[in-house]
């Protein structure tokens, strides 16, 4: 009875704290969402940025949420190329056109990793694993991904990822329709996973679900709060520390199983196994590639598929496609499409298919909404004549050059055909300057396999939720930074299996 009371005791006053701490939470939290930190100082002076008028955090809330609009009325509200708002205690400034995007991408001191730290939020957070790395260690992660894509390695995806093609293009039937953001998103989560990680996962379709789940609930869980205030113990931040917490254990599980196995296989964690890396390199590896690169392949794929529903490249393509099986396969084997397709080589796949590479190309340009982000580590510097002090964070908007009328007339329509333009930094699909796609060879190259399956294995059109075919397709919608889906339920694809067994 008396340990009893001691515990009720020591419940009521645990609760009292914990009620305490929510509640100073909660005035902190109003304080700064109504008042801000302070008043702006003025734009005029020494050569700073205007600031956007607003300081509070409300009034930059649609920064996460409507970003491509937040930024867009940034430009109109100041009139200027360059402004800059308040992030808590930090400076963001945020820079648009031709020189100071070729500042942006040419300043050696402008940080990536620093920036998107900051300002993204929504990739798994492992103190040690995925955050607060060592450089060092964001070194050595950088290094095993250019392992993974050499050629031999590449070379031995290119089956598996056609199997899994296979195997979930089957699960769509011979007819029917669906939506091309949630089933070509979900197919190549499935090839990410393959492509990253290990057998273990990638050969179990329900634990893959499982993961993109709790992927897709940090998604859902980023949230200005959980973004500027991390220490604040909202719902969704501690859905997020769940979701993180789950994705930890499954990819930690799968390294376990194998090592107790003794059991060398062809994949990606044996290749970081057989390199004696740390666990945490490991780890941080599978859990930050798996989402970034299921996000930024996973867009591309689902607008690229969705493009070509009913655009006259289609035909160029299963042409292209068509040349390299006569090239490469013999006519007298019979063989499934991924079988077939699986036979040519890697070297043709990246050195035969301008078409191919063409509409990559164009589809990054119109539906990839991402706006560079980065941390000013070294002295002041001067962009347009304004000043970005050192330890500002600076934002440069892809729109501002992808979508920018003088350098790509009529920007929101696909056009493949477009010629390269020759404006500096005019195209920044891959990124620009010092920083690119570390995994584009391993991106282009699933890009190619799932839309050539997707090509040659059936016939499809584009519709809308009642089953008549479009007049065109959906506009990306730049708002919806992480996948640029557009309206739900504006566009489904109606599809019908081909005469080629998959």
């Amino acid at each position: 009875m008396y340990t009893v009371g001691l515990q009720s005791a020591a419940d009521a006053f645990l609760l009292s704290s914990l009620k305490a701490q929510v509640a100073l939470a909660l005035l902190i939290l109003f304080i700064l969402l109504f008042f801000g930190f302070g008043s702006q100082k003025d734009g005029a002076v020494d050569g700073a940025p205007v600031f956007l008028p607003g300081s509070h955090l409300l009034a930059i809330t649609p920064f996460f949420r409507r970003r491509f609009e937040f930024l867009n009325n940034g430009f109109h509200k100041t009139g200027q190329s360059l402004f800059q708002f308040n992030m808590l205690r930090e400076t963001v400034i945020v820079v648009s056109g031709e020189s100071a995007r070729k500042s942006f991408f040419a300043n050696k001191h402008f940080d990536l990793t620093e920036g998107f730290k900051m300002l993204s939020g929504a990739i798994p957070v492992v103190k040690g694993v995925t955050s607060n790395l060592q450089t060092k260690r964001i070194a050595q992660i950088h290094k095993r991904l250019s392992s993974v894509q050499r050629n031999e390695h590449l070379s031995g995806l290119i089956a598996p990822i056609l199997e899994d093609c296979r195997r979930v293009m089957e699960t769509w039937g011979p007819s029917g329709t669906f939506d091309p953001f949630e089933k070509i998103y979900e197919l190549l989560f499935q090839i990410t996973v393959r492509s990253l990680s290990c057998e273990e996962l990638a050969n179990d379709p329900v634990q893959v679900a499982r993961l993109k789940e709790l992927y897709d609930t940090l998604d859902s869980g980023t949230t200005p709060a959980t973004v500027l205030l991390p220490w604040l113990p909202g719902p969704s931040m501690l859905k997020k520390l769940w979701a993180t917490k789950k994705i930890y254990d499954i990819v930690v599980r799968a390294i376990d199983e194998r090592e107790r196995s003794g059991i060398s296989k062809p994949d990606t964690l044996q290749m970081l196994l057989d390199e004696k890396d740390e666990r945490l390199v490991i780890v941080g590896f599978i859990l930050g590639l798996l989402v970034a690169g299921a996000r930024a392949t996973g867009t591309t794929a689902s607008w690229l598929i969705t493009y070509l529903g009913d655009h006259e490249s289609k035909d160029e393509v299963i042409a292209e496609v068509e040349q390299l099986l006569a090239n490469h396969v013999s006519p007298n084997v019979s063989y499934s499409l991924s079988q077939q397709l699986s036979s040519i080589p890697l070297e043709a796949w990246e050195s035969e298919t301008p078409v191919l590479d063409s509409l990559i190309r164009e589809t990054l340009r119109i539906a990839q909404p991402h706006t560079a982000m980065r941390r000013n580590l070294g002295p002041d510097v001067t962009i347009d004549g304004k000043t970005i002090p050192s330890g500002a964070y600076v934002l440069y908007p892809f729109s501002d050059v992808h979508l920018n009328p003088d350098v790509y007339p009529d920007p929101w329509r696909f056009d493949p055909s477009r010629k390269e333009t020759t404006v500096p930094f005019g195209y920044v699909g891959w990124g620009g300057g010092k920083t690119h796609c570390l995994g584009q060879r391993l991106a282009r190259l699933e890009l190619k396999l799932v839309t050539s399956m997707m090509l040659l294995g059936f016939r499809y059109s584009l519709v809308d939720k009642k089953g008549e075919q479009l007049d065109a397709p959906p506009q990306p919608n730049w708002n919806d930074i992480l996948l640029c889906r557009p309206e739900q339920g504006s566009c489904y694809l109606k599809h019908e299996k081909s005469m080629l067994s998959l």
